[in-house]
């Protein structure tokens, strides 16, 4: 998602640094902005100028406390893990101006927590967006305890400014959108396993009878299914509730390295 987020920010007009844990990773995502810029060109939503322009603003490397030591703002987009995230605030703290916000685009984990990892937790706020990040308009604006008005105002105005709808949720293991999807997903994955259909009849139920516009298991590859299992992890440990155990099956995938899409294979095929 962290290519997402740089892509909408630098279409809108914002210079942006894109990290990454290696230079390959770096340009894999420049590239993948690139394609879909390209995509975007096709469908006449932006001139050739400006793809030119937003992939001018885009600068890439792997040194996180270089990249924030001049900047306004951070979104961090790696795993859900709260070990890691804890580190690289703690990372973002010491490297970033003393006046930056530090956001986290976490689906699950908790903003007070992260806060708590930093010396500034009034800075430090949720910024979750939708996948795939330049059509999803949603972004959930989540306050950890600590975290001020100012922060939020600021955070709402620039999702705004980005063309997205913000909406303000409490901190609270999976938020809204997580805490509803996940659920229903964990739910199709137990369908499939006791044998009830197939991952594609599954899927076309939940289309074309509940008019979604992607299946569970379809949406679940999308995510990532190691982001999935992430994700109930989080919901079955804070919130203490079994009816968010993640399904056996679920586990099995990951790990099997069936990730969805990113792998080629996880409740479908994805062969090229």
């Amino acid at each position: 998602m962290g290519n997402g987020i740089a892509h909408v920010m630098a279409w809108k007009g914002l210079e942006v640094e894109l990290v990454d844990v290696s230079q390959e990773a770096v340009e894999a995502g420049i590239g993948t902005i690139r394609r879909n810029l390209e995509r975007q060109l096709r469908k006449e939503i932006l001139t050739a100028e400006e793809m030119e322009a937003t992939i001018g603003r885009i600068r890439g490397g792997t040194d996180v406390a270089a990249a924030a030591s001049d900047v306004q703002l951070v979104v961090e987009a790696i795993p859900e893990r709260i070990e890691l995230k804890r580190e690289l605030f703690g990372t973002l703290d010491a490297a970033a101006p003393a006046d930056a916000i530090l956001a986290s685009n976490t689906s699950s984990i908790s903003i007070t927590e992260l806060g708590a990892a930093t010396s500034r937790p009034e800075r430090v706020i949720g910024m979750h967006f939708m996948n795939p990040v330049p059509l999803m308009k949603l972004v959930e604006v989540i306050r950890g305890l600590a975290t001020d008005d100012a922060t939020t105002q600021a955070v709402i105005e620039l999702s705004r400014a980005l063309g997205k709808t913000p909406v303000e949720v409490n901190d609270y293991p999976g938020f809204v959108s997580n805490r509803v999807l996940m659920p229903m997903i964990n739910e199709a994955i137990f369908a499939l396993m006791e044998g009830v259909a197939e991952p594609e009849a599954i899927d076309t139920v939940m289309k074309l009878g509940m008019n979604h516009p992607m299946g569970p298991l379809a949406l679940a590859d999308l995510i990532g299914l190691d982001t999935c299992l992430n994700i109930l992890e989080v919901l079955h440990r804070e919130l203490g509730d079994d009816r968010y155990r993640p399904c056996p099956l679920l586990r099995k995938h990951v790990a099997a390295g069936w990730l969805g899409r990113k792998s080629g294979r996880g409740f479908h095929s994805y062969d090229g």
